[in-house]
Formats: C-alpha cells, structure tokens, sequence
C-alpha cells in the first residue's frame, strides 16, 4: 500500500510538495526571433560558412590598411615566387599579388552588395504591388518580368558596360537590372497567400491604404524569404560579374575584381599557378559561403525543413 501521510490534527492529507516552478514558465518563452537566431545558430555549416565570409570581408577592406604594400605599387621584378615577403608571388608588371587580391575582392564585394539590396528592393516592391492590386496591375507586371527573363543578361550586360567604360559601379546597376526579377516572382507567389488572410482584411478594414498594408503588414511577413533571396542574390552576382569581366566585358582597368585577377592570370596556371588558384579560391569561398548562409536561413525561418531543434 502507498503510504499515506495524515496531518496531526484534522486528519487531513498531506499532497505532494508545491515547487515553486511552473512546468511552463511564461518568462522563458522565446519570440519569433530568438527562435530564429536560435535555429541559425546551430546550423553549423552555416556558422562556419559566416565566419568564411566575415573573414573574406576583414582581408578586402580591413587587409589594405595593414599589409605592407598597395594594389597599386611596382614593388618588385614580375613573377617573383611565393615568399615571406610576397606570400602570393608578384604579377607580371612586379606588383603584389596579396595587395591586389585584397583589392579585386573588395570591388566583387561591393557589387554583390549593391545588386543584392537594389534587386531585392526592386523586386519585392514589383512582386507586393502585383500579388496584392491583381488584375491589371499583376498581368503587366508579371508579363513585363517574363519578357525580360528572356533576354540574355550577359550579352546586354556586355553591351551596357562597354558604352560605359566599365567602371565597377556602372557593373553593378547592370546586374542589379537583371537580378530582380525571381525575387519579383517569389514575392508576389506569397503575396498572394497572405492577402487572403484575416489580418490583411482587417486592415482594410480600418481603412490603411495599400502601401501601408504592403510595407507594414505584407513585407514585414515575408521577411524569411527576403533575407534568403537576398543572400542567394549576392552569391549569383559575384559569380555573374566573375563571368562578365573573365569575358573582358565587365569591370575594366583601373578598377579591378576577382573575374579581372582571374583573367589576368590564367595563363600561368601550369608555370605559377599560385597566381591563377589564390583569387580562383577567394571567388569560390565567398560563393560558396554566401550559398551555405541562405541555407541556413532558410532552415532557420522554415524549420520543416530542418533537423535542427529551436
């Protein structure tokens, strides 16, 4: 038998001690956004992916104002071999391959920045305006995007850079012109599911006109997808203008980027081939960093797609 202990007077019995605790403690609870981080966080290829990519960022603007040469200076003969004082070796006109390393990822950086944030933005305003008004509105919208997935971007990149003299910015606008249009797609996708929910209505309701209910109820709701869109947007762009200025047909002398080291230094694959691997394995670390991120936000905004616990 269990035992049961009465009380010394009255008979009464005795339950099981109180804990002060509550087995669900509302002052523990953690808001949309700590889950979030709390899931990113533990994502661990993207935490080593981060650090690739903060680390990337420190040597491109930071590296400059310590290393002992600049881009810019004839520091040695052409070609030295790899040294404690040239790490990567000199180029053929003897400047420091460290020094303009650092450079060309600091301009692929800044482009991929500025396609990112001008393609999203772009997007996302095209892709609200077109889930929400509909109609008319959705059907020109939506079809000018079509129109414009077919041409061919590196072609009539190729083209605008050119007449432009291929400054690194004039590069960016470029791309940042043909990068808008998936996250247009995506964002009116879920533009339309959320205008049909009960908060949306009653907004309306209240009267907020359209380009409150888009920018303070839509977008704030579609921010996992944007942040993911918006880091897949910058791996693309490093990767296209690689491509465009590899081609001869981005970034132009005096700018430079990693597509431009590349190009520059290809031919010494067999003879130095340091000269051709260094910015080769920048390009891809930074692509390759960016990508694993967007994953790891990805299964941090949408934990269905994860094993990872919040």
């Amino acid at each position: 038998m269990a035992n049961i202990n009465l009380a010394s007077e009255g008979g009464v019995v005795n339950s099981a001690p109180q804990s002060d605790s509550h087995e669900f403690d509302a002052s523990k609870t953690r808001t949309q956004s700590q889950l979030v981080l709390r899931r990113f966080l533990r994502h661990r290829l993207a935490m080593v992916s981060l650090g690739v990519f903060i680390f990337l960022v420190l040597f491109a603007f930071l590296g400059p104002f310590i290393w002992t040469y600049d881009y810019e200076d004839v520091t040695s003969k052409s070609y030295q071999p790899m040294s404690g004082i040239h790490p990567l070796g000199t180029t053929q006109v003897g400047k420091d391959m460290l020094a303009l390393l650092m450079r060309g990822t600091g301009y692929s950086l800044q482009i991929a920045l500025i396609v990112a944030a001008l393609a999203t933005a772009i997007g996302v305003i095209f892709g609200a305006l077109a889930g929400y008004l509909r109609g008319f509105v959705d059907t020109a919208l939506m079809r000018l995007v079509d129109l414009l997935l077919i041409i061919p971007q590196i072609a009539v990149a190729a083209i605008v850079v050119k007449g432009f003299s291929g400054s690194w910015y004039v590069v960016a606008l470029v791309l940042a012109a043909f990068a808008w249009m998936q996250i247009a797609r995506i964002t009116r996708g879920e533009t339309l599911s959320l205008a049909q929910r009960e908060f949306i209505e009653a907004a309306r309701a209240c009267g907020a006109s359209t380009s409150r209910i888009i920018f303070k109820h839509l977008v704030p709701n579609m921010i996992g997808s944007i942040t993911v869109n918006a880091t897949l947007a910058i791996a693309s762009a490093v990767l296209t203008e690689a491509a465009l200025s590899f081609l001869g047909l981005g970034v132009q002398p005096p700018d430079t980027s990693l597509g431009v080291i590349v190009l520059e230094n290809y031919g010494q694959f067999m003879n130095r081939p340091w000269l051709f691997w260094g910015p080769f394995i920048v390009l891809v670390s930074l692509s390759l960093a960016v990508n694993f991120i967007g994953d790891g936000l990805r299964d941090a905004f949408d934990p269905r797609q994860t094993k990872v616990r919040a």
